[in-house]
Protein backbone atom coordinates (compact mmCIF):
# COMPACT_ATOMS: atom_id res chain seq x y z
CA UNK A 1 0.00 0.00 0.00
CA UNK A 2 1.58 3.17 -0.95
CA UNK A 3 0.73 7.06 -0.19
CA UNK A 4 1.10 10.22 -2.05
CA UNK A 5 3.25 11.82 -0.18
CA UNK A 6 4.08 16.25 -0.06
CA UNK A 7 7.29 18.19 1.09
CA UNK A 8 7.71 21.83 0.75
CA UNK A 9 10.94 23.03 -0.77
CA UNK A 10 12.72 26.22 -0.26
CA UNK A 11 14.26 27.99 -3.67
CA UNK A 12 16.25 29.88 -4.50
CA UNK A 13 14.74 33.32 -5.77
CA UNK A 14 16.92 35.49 -8.22
CA UNK A 15 15.76 38.83 -7.11
CA UNK A 16 16.98 42.17 -9.84
CA UNK A 17 18.55 45.27 -8.76
CA UNK A 18 14.83 47.02 -9.30
CA UNK A 19 13.61 45.14 -6.39
CA UNK A 20 16.24 44.47 -4.01
CA UNK A 21 15.45 47.23 -1.20
CA UNK A 22 11.65 45.40 -0.83
CA UNK A 23 13.55 42.72 -0.35
CA UNK A 24 16.01 43.72 2.14
CA UNK A 25 12.89 45.33 3.79
CA UNK A 26 11.00 42.23 4.04
CA UNK A 27 13.91 40.57 5.38
CA UNK A 28 14.54 43.13 8.05
CA UNK A 29 10.56 42.43 9.33
CA UNK A 30 10.92 38.57 9.29
CA UNK A 31 9.29 37.69 6.56
CA UNK A 32 9.06 33.84 5.51
CA UNK A 33 8.52 32.21 2.41
CA UNK A 34 8.60 28.95 3.91
CA UNK A 35 5.09 28.78 4.05
CA UNK A 36 3.95 30.19 1.09
CA UNK A 37 1.54 28.40 -1.63
CA UNK A 38 2.77 26.50 -4.40
CA UNK A 39 6.27 25.39 -3.70
CA UNK A 40 5.45 22.10 -2.39
CA UNK A 41 6.74 18.82 -4.78
CA UNK A 42 6.52 15.32 -4.73
CA UNK A 43 8.56 13.89 -2.08
CA UNK A 44 10.76 11.29 -1.74
CA UNK A 45 10.30 7.32 -1.27
CA UNK A 46 9.14 6.13 1.83
CA UNK A 47 12.73 4.88 2.68
CA UNK A 48 14.25 6.76 5.77
CA UNK A 49 17.64 7.13 3.71
CA UNK A 50 16.09 8.29 0.77
CA UNK A 51 13.95 10.49 2.64
CA UNK A 52 16.65 12.73 4.07
CA UNK A 53 18.93 12.70 1.10
CA UNK A 54 16.16 13.53 -1.08
CA UNK A 55 15.44 17.01 0.88
CA UNK A 56 17.17 20.03 -0.30
CA UNK A 57 19.90 21.33 2.04
CA UNK A 58 18.66 24.72 2.14
CA UNK A 59 15.00 22.80 3.33
CA UNK A 60 16.56 20.82 5.70
CA UNK A 61 18.62 23.15 7.72
CA UNK A 62 15.15 25.63 7.96
CA UNK A 63 13.21 22.60 9.42
CA UNK A 64 13.07 21.36 13.04
CA UNK A 65 14.03 17.91 13.19
CA UNK A 66 13.70 15.50 15.51
CA UNK A 67 16.53 12.93 15.14
CA UNK A 68 18.24 12.22 18.72
CA UNK A 69 14.40 11.41 19.82
CA UNK A 70 14.30 8.78 16.79
CA UNK A 71 17.80 7.70 17.36
CA UNK A 72 16.82 6.32 21.02
CA UNK A 73 17.51 2.71 21.09
CA UNK A 74 14.85 2.02 23.43
CA UNK A 75 12.34 2.16 20.21
CA UNK A 76 13.92 -0.63 18.58
CA UNK A 77 12.84 -1.10 15.15
CA UNK A 78 10.89 2.43 15.04
CA UNK A 79 8.50 3.13 12.49
CA UNK A 80 6.95 6.46 12.41
CA UNK A 81 4.59 8.91 10.12
CA UNK A 82 3.46 12.53 11.15
CA UNK A 83 0.87 14.28 8.52
CA UNK A 84 -0.27 17.97 9.02
CA UNK A 85 -3.81 17.47 9.41
CA UNK A 86 -4.46 21.08 7.72
CA UNK A 87 -3.19 20.02 4.62
CA UNK A 88 -1.93 16.46 4.71
CA UNK A 89 1.56 17.57 3.99
CA UNK A 90 3.74 14.44 5.46
CA UNK A 91 6.01 16.07 7.94
CA UNK A 92 7.69 12.61 8.89
CA UNK A 93 8.29 9.19 7.14
CA UNK A 94 9.97 6.40 9.15
CA UNK A 95 8.93 3.21 6.77
CA UNK A 96 5.40 4.53 7.48
CA UNK A 97 4.33 2.29 5.20
CA UNK A 98 5.36 -0.81 6.23
CA UNK A 99 2.06 -2.90 8.02
CA UNK A 100 3.05 -4.22 11.78
CA UNK A 101 2.15 -5.27 15.24
CA UNK A 102 -0.15 -2.61 16.41
CA UNK A 103 -0.43 -3.75 19.97
CA UNK A 104 -4.02 -1.65 21.44
CA UNK A 105 -3.83 1.13 18.86
CA UNK A 106 -5.81 -1.38 17.34
CA UNK A 107 -8.65 -0.37 19.33
CA UNK A 108 -9.16 2.63 17.67
CA UNK A 109 -9.69 0.49 14.48
CA UNK A 110 -12.60 -1.51 16.47
CA UNK A 111 -13.82 1.89 17.83
CA UNK A 112 -14.42 3.24 14.69
CA UNK A 113 -16.24 0.01 13.15
CA UNK A 114 -18.26 -0.38 16.02
CA UNK A 115 -19.30 3.06 15.87
CA UNK A 116 -20.06 3.19 11.92
CA UNK A 117 -22.15 -0.53 11.98
CA UNK A 118 -23.63 -0.25 15.68
CA UNK A 119 -23.73 3.73 16.36
CA UNK A 120 -23.51 5.18 19.92
CA UNK A 121 -26.92 3.87 21.38
CA UNK A 122 -26.79 0.35 20.39
CA UNK A 123 -27.34 -1.87 23.54
CA UNK A 124 -26.69 -5.44 24.04
CA UNK A 125 -30.11 -7.27 25.54
CA UNK A 126 -29.29 -10.27 27.67
CA UNK A 127 -32.43 -13.14 28.07
CA UNK A 128 -32.96 -15.89 29.89
CA UNK A 129 -35.90 -18.34 28.87
CA UNK A 130 -37.94 -20.76 30.40
CA UNK A 131 -37.78 -24.47 28.70
CA UNK A 132 -41.08 -25.23 26.75
CA UNK A 133 -41.65 -28.25 27.94
CA UNK A 134 -40.21 -28.43 31.48
CA UNK A 135 -41.07 -24.96 33.40
CA UNK A 136 -38.14 -25.79 36.30
CA UNK A 137 -35.32 -25.71 33.42
CA UNK A 138 -33.99 -22.18 32.41
CA UNK A 139 -31.51 -21.21 29.51
CA UNK A 140 -29.05 -18.32 30.41
CA UNK A 141 -28.13 -17.21 26.80
CA UNK A 142 -25.30 -15.10 25.94
CA UNK A 143 -26.10 -12.55 23.42
CA UNK A 144 -22.00 -10.55 23.56
CA UNK A 145 -22.59 -8.65 26.49
CA UNK A 146 -19.67 -9.25 28.78
CA UNK A 147 -20.56 -6.11 31.64
CA UNK A 148 -23.20 -7.90 32.98
CA UNK A 149 -22.58 -8.07 36.59
CA UNK A 150 -22.30 -9.80 39.69
CA UNK A 151 -22.04 -7.23 42.40
CA UNK A 152 -24.89 -6.00 44.09
CA UNK A 153 -27.03 -3.03 44.29
CA UNK A 154 -24.71 0.07 46.04
CA UNK A 155 -21.71 -1.55 44.10
CA UNK A 156 -19.84 -0.90 41.49
CA UNK A 157 -17.55 -3.09 38.99
CA UNK A 158 -15.12 -2.07 36.29
CA UNK A 159 -18.16 -0.92 34.02
CA UNK A 160 -20.21 0.95 35.58
CA UNK A 161 -23.81 1.16 35.90
CA UNK A 162 -23.31 -2.49 34.26
CA UNK A 163 -26.41 -4.70 34.13
CA UNK A 164 -26.72 -6.79 36.93
CA UNK A 165 -27.52 -10.67 37.77
CA UNK A 166 -29.68 -9.27 40.47
CA UNK A 167 -32.06 -8.37 38.60
CA UNK A 168 -32.43 -10.90 36.29
CA UNK A 169 -32.86 -13.32 39.37
CA UNK A 170 -35.85 -11.06 40.46
CA UNK A 171 -37.26 -11.20 36.76
CA UNK A 172 -36.86 -15.12 37.13
CA UNK A 173 -38.50 -15.32 40.58
CA UNK A 174 -41.25 -13.65 39.89
CA UNK A 175 -42.02 -15.59 36.22
CA UNK A 176 -41.60 -19.03 37.91
CA UNK A 177 -43.35 -18.36 41.21
CA UNK A 178 -43.25 -21.48 42.98
CA UNK A 179 -41.55 -23.49 40.71
CA UNK A 180 -38.22 -24.36 41.90
CA UNK A 181 -35.30 -25.03 39.64
CA UNK A 182 -33.41 -27.90 38.74
CA UNK A 183 -31.72 -27.10 35.76
CA UNK A 184 -29.39 -23.68 34.47
CA UNK A 185 -28.50 -24.51 31.07
CA UNK A 186 -25.68 -22.01 29.53
CA UNK A 187 -26.17 -20.81 26.26
CA UNK A 188 -23.21 -19.66 24.95
CA UNK A 189 -23.08 -20.15 20.76
CA UNK A 190 -23.95 -16.91 19.59
CA UNK A 191 -20.31 -16.50 18.53
CA UNK A 192 -18.59 -18.69 16.34
CA UNK A 193 -15.49 -20.34 15.97
CA UNK A 194 -12.36 -20.67 19.31
CA UNK A 195 -12.35 -18.41 21.67
CA UNK A 196 -8.59 -18.15 21.93
CA UNK A 197 -6.15 -17.01 19.32
CA UNK A 198 -3.08 -19.16 19.20
CA UNK A 199 -1.00 -16.37 18.86
CA UNK A 200 -1.98 -14.74 22.03
CA UNK A 201 0.52 -15.86 25.31
CA UNK A 202 -2.32 -18.21 27.13
CA UNK A 203 -0.82 -16.18 30.17
CA UNK A 204 -2.55 -12.83 29.00
CA UNK A 205 -5.27 -15.07 30.49
CA UNK A 206 -4.41 -15.78 33.55
CA UNK A 207 -2.57 -12.66 34.08
CA UNK A 208 -5.78 -10.77 34.06
CA UNK A 209 -5.63 -9.02 30.53
CA UNK A 210 -8.27 -10.76 28.49
CA UNK A 211 -10.42 -13.63 29.11
CA UNK A 212 -11.56 -16.01 26.75
CA UNK A 213 -13.95 -14.88 24.11
CA UNK A 214 -17.45 -16.50 25.10
CA UNK A 215 -20.60 -14.97 24.54
CA UNK A 216 -22.10 -14.99 28.22
CA UNK A 217 -20.17 -14.27 30.35
CA UNK A 218 -20.26 -12.36 33.51
CA UNK A 219 -17.95 -9.37 34.81
CA UNK A 220 -15.66 -10.41 32.09
CA UNK A 221 -14.84 -13.49 33.80
CA UNK A 222 -12.81 -11.31 36.05
CA UNK A 223 -11.98 -13.28 39.73
CA UNK A 224 -12.70 -9.74 41.17
CA UNK A 225 -14.98 -8.09 39.33
CA UNK A 226 -14.04 -4.32 40.92
CA UNK A 227 -10.07 -4.85 38.84
CA UNK A 228 -9.03 -4.19 36.04
CA UNK A 229 -6.49 -6.64 35.46
CA UNK A 230 -8.02 -9.93 37.27
CA UNK A 231 -6.97 -13.79 36.14
CA UNK A 232 -9.70 -14.99 34.24
CA UNK A 233 -10.72 -18.80 34.58
CA UNK A 234 -11.34 -21.25 31.16
CA UNK A 235 -14.97 -21.95 31.84
CA UNK A 236 -16.66 -18.32 31.84
CA UNK A 237 -20.06 -20.15 30.58
CA UNK A 238 -20.13 -22.11 33.81
CA UNK A 239 -18.85 -19.81 35.96
CA UNK A 240 -21.77 -17.23 34.68
CA UNK A 241 -24.38 -19.88 35.86
CA UNK A 242 -23.19 -20.70 38.75
CA UNK A 243 -23.33 -17.08 39.50
CA UNK A 244 -26.65 -16.84 38.74
CA UNK A 245 -27.62 -19.49 40.73
CA UNK A 246 -26.14 -17.55 43.65
CA UNK A 247 -28.31 -14.41 42.83
CA UNK A 248 -31.53 -16.78 42.04
CA UNK A 249 -31.39 -17.58 46.05
CA UNK A 250 -33.31 -20.26 47.74
CA UNK A 251 -35.62 -21.13 44.18
CA UNK A 252 -32.05 -22.55 42.57
CA UNK A 253 -30.37 -24.45 45.93
CA UNK A 254 -30.80 -27.75 44.21
CA UNK A 255 -30.18 -26.41 40.39
CA UNK A 256 -27.45 -28.20 38.40
CA UNK A 257 -25.41 -25.39 36.04
CA UNK A 258 -24.71 -27.18 32.49
CA UNK A 259 -23.58 -26.02 29.15
CA UNK A 260 -26.34 -26.46 26.40
CA UNK A 261 -28.01 -24.38 23.45
CA UNK A 262 -31.62 -22.83 23.81
CA UNK A 263 -34.10 -25.38 22.32
CA UNK A 264 -37.22 -23.36 19.86
CA UNK A 265 -40.37 -21.88 21.44
CA UNK A 266 -38.54 -21.31 24.11
CA UNK A 267 -40.03 -18.07 26.79
CA UNK A 268 -37.91 -15.37 27.84
CA UNK A 269 -38.85 -14.73 31.47
CA UNK A 270 -36.14 -12.02 31.97
CA UNK A 271 -34.38 -9.46 30.29
CA UNK A 272 -31.60 -6.93 31.10
CA UNK A 273 -29.85 -4.47 28.70
CA UNK A 274 -25.75 -3.11 28.55
CA UNK A 275 -24.94 0.22 28.66
CA UNK A 276 -25.03 2.37 25.50
CA UNK A 277 -21.86 1.08 23.14
CA UNK A 278 -20.96 4.74 23.56
CA UNK A 279 -19.66 4.12 27.50
CA UNK A 280 -18.28 0.61 26.28
CA UNK A 281 -15.86 3.14 23.90
CA UNK A 282 -15.12 5.47 26.38
CA UNK A 283 -14.04 3.17 28.83
CA UNK A 284 -12.20 0.64 26.21
CA UNK A 285 -10.26 3.78 24.75
CA UNK A 286 -9.22 5.61 28.39
CA UNK A 287 -8.00 2.03 30.05
CA UNK A 288 -7.47 -0.13 27.10
CA UNK A 289 -10.00 -3.10 28.01
CA UNK A 290 -9.50 -6.00 26.06
CA UNK A 291 -12.45 -7.48 26.71
CA UNK A 292 -14.59 -5.14 25.69
CA UNK A 293 -12.27 -4.58 22.25
CA UNK A 294 -13.08 -8.30 21.71
CA UNK A 295 -16.57 -8.04 21.79
CA UNK A 296 -17.80 -4.87 19.72
CA UNK A 297 -15.53 -6.55 17.32
CA UNK A 298 -17.47 -9.67 17.44
CA UNK A 299 -20.99 -7.31 17.59
CA UNK A 300 -19.70 -5.77 14.63
CA UNK A 301 -18.98 -9.19 12.83
CA UNK A 302 -22.41 -10.35 13.51
CA UNK A 303 -23.99 -7.05 12.99
CA UNK A 304 -22.94 -7.86 8.85
CA UNK A 305 -23.97 -11.07 8.92
CA UNK A 306 -20.54 -13.17 9.74
CA UNK A 307 -20.65 -15.70 12.36
CA UNK A 308 -18.88 -13.65 14.88
CA UNK A 309 -15.57 -15.59 15.03
CA UNK A 310 -12.18 -14.19 15.13
CA UNK A 311 -11.93 -15.65 11.59
CA UNK A 312 -14.86 -13.04 10.57
CA UNK A 313 -12.74 -9.57 12.65
CA UNK A 314 -10.53 -9.06 9.67
CA UNK A 315 -13.33 -8.94 7.05
CA UNK A 316 -15.88 -7.31 9.65
CA UNK A 317 -13.50 -4.54 10.37
CA UNK A 318 -12.28 -3.80 7.01
CA UNK A 319 -16.06 -3.55 5.63
CA UNK A 320 -16.96 -1.16 8.85
CA UNK A 321 -13.98 0.87 7.73
CA UNK A 322 -14.62 1.50 4.43
CA UNK A 323 -18.02 3.47 5.33
CA UNK A 324 -15.08 6.17 6.43
CA UNK A 325 -13.55 5.87 2.81
CA UNK A 326 -10.47 3.86 4.19
CA UNK A 327 -8.97 1.32 2.51
CA UNK A 328 -7.36 -1.74 4.79
CA UNK A 329 -6.61 -4.12 2.16
CA UNK A 330 -3.23 -3.91 3.43
CA UNK A 331 -3.73 -4.74 6.87
CA UNK A 332 -4.16 -7.68 8.78
CA UNK A 333 -6.71 -7.94 11.31
CA UNK A 334 -6.51 -10.84 13.66
CA UNK A 335 -8.57 -9.41 16.86
CA UNK A 336 -10.13 -6.63 18.22
CA UNK A 337 -7.89 -5.89 21.08
CA UNK A 338 -4.76 -5.89 19.61
CA UNK A 339 -3.42 -8.68 21.77
CA UNK A 340 -1.86 -11.12 18.71
CA UNK A 341 1.94 -9.97 17.76
CA UNK A 342 0.42 -11.08 14.46
CA UNK A 343 -1.76 -8.30 13.63
CA UNK A 344 -0.19 -5.55 10.79
CA UNK A 345 -1.37 -2.46 10.29
CA UNK A 346 0.83 0.50 8.73
CA UNK A 347 1.28 3.86 10.50
CA UNK A 348 0.16 5.21 7.59
CA UNK A 349 -3.52 3.76 7.45
CA UNK A 350 -3.56 4.80 11.31
CA UNK A 351 -2.93 8.34 10.49
CA UNK A 352 -5.42 8.06 7.75
CA UNK A 353 -7.97 6.90 10.16
CA UNK A 354 -6.74 9.24 12.87
CA UNK A 355 -7.76 11.97 10.41
CA UNK A 356 -11.31 10.48 10.46
CA UNK A 357 -11.47 10.97 13.95
CA UNK A 358 -10.04 14.14 14.39
CA UNK A 359 -12.45 15.53 12.33
CA UNK A 360 -14.90 13.55 13.90
CA UNK A 361 -16.74 11.73 10.39
CA UNK A 362 -19.66 9.73 10.73
CA UNK A 363 -20.43 8.64 14.45
CA UNK A 364 -16.52 9.17 15.35
CA UNK A 365 -17.42 11.78 17.55
CA UNK A 366 -17.17 9.25 20.62
CA UNK A 367 -14.24 7.88 19.65
CA UNK A 368 -12.41 11.46 19.64
CA UNK A 369 -13.89 12.40 23.01
CA UNK A 370 -12.43 9.10 24.34
CA UNK A 371 -9.14 9.27 23.74
CA UNK A 372 -6.30 9.53 26.18
CA UNK A 373 -4.80 12.98 26.96
CA UNK A 374 -1.39 13.29 27.44
CA UNK A 375 -0.65 13.82 31.65
CA UNK A 376 -4.13 13.84 32.14
CA UNK A 377 -6.38 11.07 31.35
CA UNK A 378 -7.21 7.26 30.97
CA UNK A 379 -3.75 5.04 29.72
CA UNK A 380 -1.55 8.74 29.35
CA UNK A 381 -2.09 10.02 32.82
CA UNK A 382 1.29 9.32 34.39
CA UNK A 383 3.28 9.79 31.16
CA UNK A 384 4.82 12.77 29.93
CA UNK A 385 6.64 13.86 32.95
CA UNK A 386 9.72 15.92 33.46
CA UNK A 387 11.41 17.01 30.29
CA UNK A 388 8.41 15.77 28.32
CA UNK A 389 6.43 18.12 30.80
CA UNK A 390 5.45 20.68 28.74
CA UNK A 391 3.43 18.72 26.27
CA UNK A 392 0.84 17.73 29.23
CA UNK A 393 -2.48 17.98 27.56
CA UNK A 394 -1.30 18.38 24.17
CA UNK A 395 -2.06 14.80 23.02
CA UNK A 396 -4.83 13.11 22.37
CA UNK A 397 -3.80 9.04 21.62
CA UNK A 398 -4.05 5.56 22.32
CA UNK A 399 -1.54 3.80 23.53
CA UNK A 400 -0.50 -0.35 23.15
CA UNK A 401 1.72 -2.09 24.39
CA UNK A 402 2.40 -5.93 23.84
CA UNK A 403 5.71 -8.28 24.64
CA UNK A 404 8.16 -6.23 22.39
CA UNK A 405 6.10 -3.66 21.27
CA UNK A 406 4.86 -0.07 22.04
CA UNK A 407 2.77 1.93 20.18
CA UNK A 408 0.99 5.58 20.09
CA UNK A 409 -1.55 7.14 17.58
CA UNK A 410 -3.26 9.85 17.48
CA UNK A 411 -2.94 13.06 17.09
CA UNK A 412 -1.05 16.64 18.85
CA UNK A 413 -2.16 20.49 19.01
CA UNK A 414 1.27 21.66 18.57
CA UNK A 415 3.23 23.92 20.06
CA UNK A 416 2.63 26.43 17.08
CA UNK A 417 -1.00 25.93 17.35
CA UNK A 418 -1.13 23.32 14.38
CA UNK A 419 -3.04 19.52 14.75
CA UNK A 420 -0.54 17.05 13.81
CA UNK A 421 -1.77 13.45 12.79
CA UNK A 422 0.80 10.62 14.05
CA UNK A 423 1.74 7.09 14.61
CA UNK A 424 4.56 5.64 16.32
CA UNK A 425 5.77 2.36 16.85
CA UNK A 426 8.33 1.27 18.72
CA UNK A 427 9.05 -3.19 17.57
CA UNK A 428 11.74 -5.65 18.34
CA UNK A 429 12.84 -7.94 20.53
CA UNK A 430 14.76 -5.42 22.69
CA UNK A 431 12.17 -3.12 23.25
CA UNK A 432 11.34 -3.15 26.90
CA UNK A 433 8.85 -1.17 28.88
CA UNK A 434 11.43 2.27 28.82
CA UNK A 435 10.02 2.74 24.96
CA UNK A 436 7.00 4.57 26.32
CA UNK A 437 9.21 7.03 27.80
CA UNK A 438 11.36 7.34 24.16
CA UNK A 439 8.17 7.68 22.48
CA UNK A 440 6.54 10.41 24.74
CA UNK A 441 10.05 12.07 24.31
CA UNK A 442 9.50 12.32 20.56
CA UNK A 443 5.91 12.98 20.99
CA UNK A 444 7.36 15.81 22.38
CA UNK A 445 10.02 16.74 20.01
CA UNK A 446 7.26 16.91 17.26
CA UNK A 447 4.76 19.08 19.89
CA UNK A 448 7.84 21.47 19.62
CA UNK A 449 8.29 21.45 16.18
CA UNK A 450 4.73 21.64 14.86
CA UNK A 451 4.26 22.47 11.44
CA UNK A 452 8.11 23.22 10.78
CA UNK A 453 9.16 19.57 11.73
CA UNK A 454 11.27 18.23 9.26
CA UNK A 455 11.64 14.24 7.86
CA UNK A 456 14.20 13.29 10.16
CA UNK A 457 16.30 10.03 9.57
CA UNK A 458 17.04 7.79 12.89
CA UNK A 459 20.75 7.44 12.99
CA UNK A 460 22.21 3.56 12.94
CA UNK A 461 23.17 2.60 16.42
CA UNK A 462 26.91 1.68 16.46
CA UNK A 463 27.77 -1.72 15.77
CA UNK A 464 30.96 -3.64 17.87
Amino acid sequence: MSETKRFAYFKEVAIGASVGALVLALVIVGFSISGVAGLQTPGPSSSPSNSSSAVSPTATAAACLVTPQLSDSRLGNVQALVVNAANDQVLLDVNGQTASATASTMKLLTAAAAMQILGPNYRVATHIYRDPTDPSVIYFVGSGDPTITRVGPGKQSVYQNAPRLSDLAVQVNKALGTTPITKIVTDSTMFGGPQWLPSVDPAERTNGYLGLVSALEVDGDRNDPAKETSPRSATPELRAGTWLKQALGASATGATVLAGKLPTNATAIATVQSQPISNWINHMLAVSDNTQAEYLARLVSLAQNLDGSFASVDASTKKALSSLGLDASGSVILDGSGESPENAVSPAFMVKLVKQIFLASGNLAIVKQSLPVSGESGSLQNRFKGDNIDAVGKVFAKTGWIVHGYTLAGYITAKDGSNLLFAVYALGPKVENSAKDAIDALATGIYRCGADLGNSTPTPAPTN
